[in-house]
């Protein structure tokens, strides 16, 4: 009988050689498995040296995880039964000085004004005073303000060091407030007689936040201390900012004179 081939047909492999191409593909296979076999085995080295670096150390990782643990409950602790009641009793105790302070700036009468600010240091009404406010709440918001009221206190009763330690330790995000406490140590420096530290101060404050407000109270403070000072080129500069910038503020009324004598 004839046989008939197709045309492209194949003779069917050896059953021998099939066996062998299984074979071969089966060592392609083993490469493969021996590739990832060494990846498993280095990361299990590898965590196997972290495992043991846990274990021979492990007596200082827990200890630094534990004073985590104990330095963050302690500031919870903190900020629950101390900060927050140590807030309250600034803010209850700097009320009578508030009241003070503001019947202080607001007297007529000097001797009247030096009582009330006394009264701002010291307390009054079985209340304590910015002094004592200042030091015992420090790191409130009451003891920062306590500050202020003290270093204020302190320059209307002549007391200039203490004027300008309150006043160095206030901060303040406060626009106007800022400005008028640097301003302060400014007057506390010119009444102390040191010109050259007033300046610096008069300076810095009329350069904080420039405002209608502040800036040209300074900058007028700034050109006269610099005429004290014999500068008058920059005695200048000041009157003649006042002038282009702030030609509404008070300052402004009768800077032409000063422009003059600066010239």
């Amino acid at each position: 009988m004839a046989t008939y081939n197709k045309r492209g047909y194949k003779a069917p492999k050896e059953k021998e050689e099939k066996l062998d191409n299984n074979f071969i593909e089966d060592v392609n296979v083993d490469a493969q498995d021996s590739t990832t076999a060494k990846a498993f085995d280095a990361l299990d080295e590898t965590a196997s040296r972290t495992e043991d670096f846990v274990a021979k150390n492990q007596k200082y990782i827990l200890g630094g995880l534990g004073l985590i643990a104990v330095l963050t409950l302690g500031y919870l602790l903190y900020q629950r039964f101390v900060a927050e009641p140590n807030q309250v009793d600034a803010s209850n105790d700097i009320f009578v000085t508030q009241q003070n302070f503001q019947k202080a700036v607001d007297a007529a009468e000097p001797k009247t004004q030096d009582s009330l600010f006394t009264l701002v240091l010291k307390g009054a009404d079985g209340k304590q005073g910015a002094v004592d406010i200042a030091d015992q709440y420090s790191g409130t918001d009451a003891g920062n303000l306590a500050n202020y009221y003290a270093g204020i206190a302190s320059l209307n009763l002549k007391k200039y060091d203490d004027a300008i330690k309150y006043l160095e330790k206030f901060s303040s995000k406060d626009t106007f407030l800022s400005a008028f406490a640097v301003g302060a140590i400014g007057d506390a420096y010119s009444q102390k007689n040191d010109a050259k530290k007033a300046l610096d101060f008069y300076v810095k404050a009329s350069q904080m936040n420039p405002n209608e407000l502040t800036s040209p109270r300074y900058l007028l403070k700034a050109g006269q201390t610099s005429l004290t000072l014999g500068n008058k080129a920059d005695a200048l500069k000041y009157f003649t900012e006042i002038k282009d910038k702030y030609e509404m503020a008070p300052e402004a009324q009768g800077i032409d004179a000063l422009i003059g004598m600066a010239q």
